[in-house]
């Protein structure tokens, strides 16, 4: 929890008590002042929300690219036997069928390595992409909460006004 939350929520239970009260007074300004923090302490805390949740996610994003990056590489080396073995029985063959089959087995191999390296290569460039759009969106989260508090207090004050 972090302050953000702390202060939408408190925030948002003062403005119930202000409208509670301002219903037992009647008083129409202290029942709007109410609705107006009750609004504004509410998307405090859903800000401190997406907040916590944004850092938590950078926080096990790298993780998440080690255990890819290792998967990837344990991907990348069975494929690599595979083509391995792939290969050598196709020169078994390739020396009994006069050395042509040996000249396909390596191309094989050749790109199937290759292949296996891009995988890598693109998981990690997502990886990347990820924990950046990760640790971009609190920003993008408290601008909306600012324009979206601010837009409806102005609703609400000019109303009253």
């Amino acid at each position: 929890m972090n302050k953000n939350e702390l202060h939408g929520g408190a925030r948002y239970l003062g403005g119930k008590v202000e409208k509670a009260v301002g219903d037992a007074v009647g008083s129409r300004a202290w029942q709007v002042d109410g609705v107006v923090d009750q609004i504004a302490g509410g998307a405090e805390n859903l800000y401190g929300r997406a907040r916590g949740i944004a850092e938590d996610a950078v926080d096990a994003a790298p993780g998440f690219v080690d255990v890819a990056k290792e998967r990837l590489r344990n991907a990348g080396e069975a494929v690599g036997d595979a083509a391995s073995r792939a290969g050598n029985r196709a020169r078994d063959v390739a020396d009994r069928a006069a050395g042509r089959a040996h000249d396909v087995a390596d191309r094989v191999s050749g790109r199937a390595h290759d292949v296996a390296d891009r995988a890598g290569d693109a998981a990690s460039r997502g990886a990347a992409r990820a924990n950046a759009t990760a640790s971009n969106s609190p920003a993008l989260w408290a601008l909306g909460a600012a324009v979206g508090g601010y837009l409806l207090g102005w609703l609400i004050h000019g109303e009253r006004a």
